[in-house]
Order: structure tokens, then C-alpha cells, then sequence
């Protein structure tokens, strides 16, 4: 089973992508990855995973970046038997983009769940996690971590019922 702790700078070339076209190397920056999805010229909304038609107008979507870079708008961690191999507990979480207005659910960096709240500053990664549907060890994307921005984050501390912000 792999997990995200390896650099997404490694040569994992070998392996799949857990699906077609969701991701792809930065045409700015060749050590980053952006999410690919869809954006309708018509009514100007965007999607992920991309659909050929815009749901809101059903004018056919043109394949468009959507950045790298977000913010947390809402996780959780999930700690019984994870699906497709994926590493126990792992984190999923809406993510705001800072690219296009769109929230996209995508799984956060395993090695980082814990260490996730609501408003942190995320970057699209890609590294061998888990299986796709086959079995095989697949590319997934997800989110990390980057500097925390402490004034615009929250934490809700279950233990012992105390509430920061």
C-alpha cells in the first residue's frame, strides 16, 4: 500500500492516475500540480471533476486549470477501515480554490490529517495513495498543508469541550 508521505518530486511516472484528466503538471511551475475540471463559456461556472455539460445551463464545458492552491472550508477524519487501500485515518475536506470559485471535496495529505483545520492554507500535491478501482497502486490527488495562516483559522477541540478561535 502507498501512502502520501513521499515527495510528489519522485518519478512515479509507472503508475496510473487514480482517473483521467483531474490533474496535471503546472504549465508555470513543473514541481507543481493543478486540479483540471471543466468551465462553461456560457454561464461562466466551473466544475470538478469536469462534465461535458455545464449543470446549470447544459452548454458543453471547455477543459480548464483550476489552480493549486486553497483554503479548508470544511474536514474530517475518518479512522475506521479505509476504502481503496487508503491509509488509516485519513482526512477528506472541502477545499476552497483561490483560482476559480469553486469548493472541491478531495482527500487531504494522510501524513497531515491531524494536523488540519478549518481555514488553513492548502497546495494540490499528487503522489502514489492507495488502489484504484483494479487494485493497482494509482497517483491520487491531495491536499497539504502549507504555512499556517493563524488568523484566519479555527480549531474545535472535542477533548475536553474547549472552543478556540
Amino acid at each position: 500500500m502507498s501512502t502520501a508521505s513521499e515527495e510528489t518530486t519522485t518519478n512515479h511516472s509507472d503508475l496510473p492516475p487514480v482517473a483521467d484528466g483531474i490533474f496535471a503538471v503546472s504549465a508555470e511551475d513543473p514541481n507543481r500540480f493543478e486540479l483540471v475540471g471543466g468551465h462553461c463559456q456560457r454561464c461562466d461556472d466551473y466544475s470538478f471533476p469536469r462534465s461535458m455539460h455545464c449543470c446549470h445551463c447544459r452548454a458543453e464545458t471547455d477543459e480548464h486549470s483550476l489552480g493549486s492552491d486553497g483554503n479548508i472550508y470544511s474536514l474530517a477524519v475518518v479512522r475506521i477501515k479505509p476504502p481503496l487501500g487508503l491509509p488509516r485515518p485519513y482526512a477528506v475536506a472541502y477545499i476552497d480554490l483561490e483560482a476559480v470559485p469553486l469548493r472541491v471535496f478531495c482527500l487531504l495529505d494522510p501524513v497531515q490529517c491531524e494536523d488540519a483545520v478549518i481555514g488553513a492554507g492548502v497546495r494540490l500535491s499528487v503522489g502514489p495513495v492507495g488502489v484504484n478501482n483494479a487494485g493497482q497502486d494509482c497517483l491520487r490527488p491531495f491536499f497539504k498543508l502549507i504555512a499556517a495562516n493563524e488568523e484566519n483559522c479555527f480549531m474545535v477541540k472535542i477533548i475536553g469541550a474547549s472552543v478556540t478561535s
